[in-house]
């Protein structure tokens, strides 16, 4: 039997504290309504892209507050956050697979509502890139500051605190990486090859930013590694 529904007491507007404290009416009206459909698909194409923005829009405040701590000489408190970041990534990229049934001759139809907008334009995606920018420069602060180099972190063991956030910010590079890759793949699928997006961007072009490293000092450190071939790294004995 389900137990009758307690009367909400919270402030805002809802019938019940859950949907006053998620602010659920206010949360689906964000989308279109049926009568303004081009094609019904929009609601697919639209709310996957809004709830990446939410899960954004949290992967900047761990990052933020990953760089506090960072910038407090603290670490492991650092790498905790960092480690929800990339979770949060993997999902955006697992939930962007759901685009990939979307007809290309429905998203054409869609494609035509778009105006200019592109994913270029994400603020969250933005504010991602500048959050690692910011965290690169924290790590090498810290590092200069204890007088240690990135070689010398990963000369050491795999559990010390350092070696764990490097490798972190390395898992977090990688989702980036791997987002960029299934990006390509559903735009290509949708679209195809030789075209350009609704922003101008060529969708062929999009490859070249797959290589691309956020965190580069720490990708030179394993080359300089293994060239060297000094540092003792092995790869089963990565962070898991």
């Amino acid at each position: 039997m389900v137990p009758s529904a307690l009367p909400a007491v919270l402030p805002g507007s809802g019938a019940t504290d859950y949907a006053r404290y998620m602010r659920t009416d206010e949360l689906l009206r964000l989308q279109k309504e049926p009568a303004q459909w081009v094609h019904p698909d929009e609601l697919l194409f639209q709310i996957a892209h809004q709830s990446t923005e939410l899960w954004l829009k949290l992967t900047r405040s761990h990052l933020s507050r990953a760089l506090a701590h960072l910038e407090a000489g603290q670490p492991a408190e650092a790498e905790l956050l960092i480690d929800r970041a990339a979770e949060a990534l993997r999902l955006i990229t697992e939930h962007l697979r759901i685009l990939r049934s979307l007809p290309p001759a429905h998203f054409a139809v869609i494609r035509r509502t778009l105006g200019n907008g592109s994913g270029f334009e994400s603020p969250g995606w933005r504010l991602l890139r500048a959050a690692t920018t910011e965290l690169d420069i924290a790590y090498s602060r810290l590092l200069s500051s204890l007088r240690i180099t990135v070689v010398d972190v990963y000369r050491g063991q795999p559990s010390d605190p350092l070696y764990r956030l490097a490798e972190a910010l390395i898992e977090l590079d990688e989702r980036i990486a791997l987002w960029r890759v299934e990006h390509y793949s559903v735009a290509t699928r949708v679209i195809g090859h030789g075209v350009r997006g609704t922003g101008g961007t060529p969708v062929d072009s999009l490859p070249t930013l797959i290589s691309h490293r956020r965190f580069p000092t720490l990708w030179e450190a394993r080359t300089a590694a293994t060239r060297t071939g000094s540092s003792g790294i092995c790869p089963s004995e990565g962070r898991r």
